[in-house]
């Protein structure tokens, strides 16, 4: 029987700590939703901490927190440089370990990079008490689109220096966990997503949103959906498009989510549909109502909209990486190319505009594929990974205060 077999299955607190978190709308946020929601469904305490958000609503951040946590402690945030709608967390490790004194957690795990995922690690630290990490943003990857290029190594010595104070990095795909062991992080875990498939579903598919869009039954939708921002690489997704409608004038370009990138897109483009952030069923009307998914970034760790398009019934393209490198199998349920091929990811949706028969056939395929991305699957791989740092840390600690004979 392996050591992570071995785990009792009861209740234990966990204390997350990330500077962002519901009701904002981003991957990691998404993905800290469905982390706490399983972690509650499966028994366990979790505490939040987390910098106050800007314009929060409070009776909407109190919905939230009754579903996703048991405590909260919120810190001062102030804006992140280039995402002012994001928040570094402000808090002395001093005043992280009185309150973890007073209410002791099993375990930590720490989402983000910034100041309070350093404090946290050092309160941590400090107690003793097992703390685990999250490789969910390639923020030395980002440097390059804000013609910060040269801090690459930089941020990069970083977030290994942060990575290697924790007794183990999540990670989300295989590939992206040769990166991280790449940058010279020592212990790394494979933790994937899942996608609600009740949530993101073909039949939400709204032929009275479609109308609005200005397409009609038989014509094509190309959907965006996430953060409107250089490092989206959403150049490519806009020449994609261009030549979809060279050879389909009546297709359309939807794009859901904002960011700086809006306003530009918008007066360049007057004539693409920008449907701005959309939540909830809403989203999931969105995504149904689509035929053809864009998704254009090589920067992502993992990219919950292709999983969350899957399971919606459309065809997703994408490169060879993050989400699409682990679940999208070339003309199978989806499209592909290689990160240096951007003729082939043009080419690739070029045909699925092309063959509706190829475009059917690999949006039925998607979801059905979508539905075997299940969540409670991966809270299960969530707890054997962070709880057995709990095994190991305590054995540690035992093995230090037995005396030598």
């Amino acid at each position: 029987m392996t050591e992570t077999a071995q785990i009792p299955k009861r209740p234990r607190h966990i204390a997350i700590v990330s500077e962002t978190f519901p009701p904002e709308v981003n991957g990691v946020a998404n993905t800290l939703r469905h982390l706490c929601q399983g972690l509650m469904q499966q028994g366990h305490r979790v505490s939040v901490v987390r910098p106050r958000q800007h314009d929060e609503n409070h009776a909407e951040a109190q919905g939230v927190g009754q579903a996703l946590f048991t405590s909260e402690h919120l810190v001062t945030g102030i804006p992140l440089p280039g995402y002012p709608e994001l928040r570094f967390g402000l808090a002395r490790s001093g005043r992280l370990a009185k309150l973890w004194r007073r209410q002791r957690p099993d375990a930590l795990y720490v989402a983000t990079e910034g100041p309070l995922g350093v404090a946290a690690v050092s309160a941590a630290r400090r107690l003793g008490i097992p703390v685990s990490s999250g490789f969910h943003t390639n923020f030395h990857s980002y440097s390059h689109y804000y013609g910060a290029g040269f801090l690459e190594k930089l941020l990069c010595g970083y977030g290994r220096w942060f990575h290697n104070r924790t007794a183990i990095t999540l990670v989300p795909t295989r590939k992206m966990q040769a990166v991280v062991q790449g940058m010279g992080v020592h212990s790394t875990g494979l933790w994937s997503r899942g996608v609600d498939c009740m949530r993101f579903a073909p039949h939400k598919r709204d032929e009275a949103l479609r109308r609005a869009w200005g397409v009609a039954a038989n014509d094509r939708v190309v959907l965006y959906v996430g953060r409107l921002a250089s490092e989206k690489n959403l150049q490519m997704a806009s020449a994609c498009y261009e030549r979809i409608r060279n050879l389909h004038p009546k297709a359309r370009f939807v794009l859901v989510g904002d960011g700086p990138l809006r306003k530009r897109l918008a007066e360049r483009h007057p004539d693409y549909v920008f449907c701005g952030m959309q939540r909830g069923e809403a989203l999931a009307r969105h995504y149904a109502s689509g035929d053809i998914f864009l998704f254009p970034s090589k920067t992502d760790t993992f990219g919950n909209v292709v999983t969350e398009a899957m399971a919606s019934g459309l065809a997703v393209v994408a490169y060879d990486d993050a989400a699409a490198s682990e679940h999208i199998h070339h003309e199978g349920n989806g499209m592909k190319a290689d990160l240096s091929d951007d003729d082939g990811f043009i080419d690739a949706a070029l045909k699925l505009a092309d063959q509706p028969t190829l475009l059917n056939r690999i949006r039925a395929q998607a979801r059905l594929d979508a539905l075997d991305l299940n969540w409670s699957a991966q809270i299960e791989q969530f707890e054997q990974l962070v709880f057995n740092q709990q095994q190991r840390t305590k054995y540690h600690v035992l093995k230090q205060s037995i005396p030598l004979l």
